[in-house]
């Protein structure tokens, strides 16, 4: 369950507002910082209603997914050297389940996650890239403990898009390239079964405990 909700915590806030309806002017920072209260202000207290309206929050997601995430770089990222060799009718496949699989993750865990505060950092670091930047924030549990996240944007067609989430040090692009590259391994490198099977997971150990990405 924690697995689940520091997943979806962590990532929904970055993904649920469009971040292209921002000015362009306003830094990732800004449009973290607004799109985090934003959906806060908008998820609370209506919880409930979701939970038996879930399919209507399923269509929130997936409208608002294809907006703010650059899906297509995700997916070649998550594909890693398994990318070139693919058909683009496989590519295209995996972008859509990878997205789908998102849709599910969130709209499930967004009923049930339970926090404290999410709290956009006061002190970033500086973008060493005109195209790339990174935005770190917390998420503080009820239990008091502290979980830092940090997303990764890149600057694509003039739109800043959130292209990987880093939680408590894992980062979660690499775990499910090193998944998909293992499944692959499994799967005598059959590209239709990896994608028909694609089930990308996190592990509650793994997240609690932390890495040093």
């Amino acid at each position: 369950m924690l697995g689940r909700w520091l997943l979806v915590v962590s990532m929904v806030a970055a993904l649920m507002v469009p971040l292209q309806s921002q000015a362009q002017s306003q830094t990732p920072e800004a449009m973290i910082r607004e799109n985090v209260e934003s959906l806060m202000a908008d998820l609370q207290g209506r919880q409930d209603y979701y939970a038996n309206n879930l399919s209507e929050l399923e269509a929130l997601v997936d409208s608002n997914l294809d907006q703010v995430a650059d899906f297509r770089y995700i997916g070649a990222s998550v594909m890693g050297n398994y990318f070139r060799n693919a058909t683009p009718e496989q590519r295209r496949r995996f972008v859509d389940v990878f997205r789908q699989t998102l849709i599910d993750t969130y709209a499930r865990g967004l009923v049930t996650f339970d926090y404290e505060e999410l709290r956009v950092l006061d002190s970033q670091q500086a973008q060493r890239h005109d195209d790339q930047a990174s935005v770190a924030m917390e998420v503080v549990a009820s239990n008091g403990h502290v979980y830092p996240v940090s997303y990764s944007l890149r600057l694509s067609d003039g739109e800043w898009r959130v292209v990987n989430v880093i939680v408590n040090g894992i980062n979660l692009g690499l775990t499910f390239r090193n998944q998909f590259d293992q499944a692959m391994r499994e799967n005598n490198r059959d590209y239709d079964a990896v994608i028909d099977g694609w089930s990308p997971e996190v592990g509650v150990e793994e997240l609690e405990q932390g890495g040093d990405a």
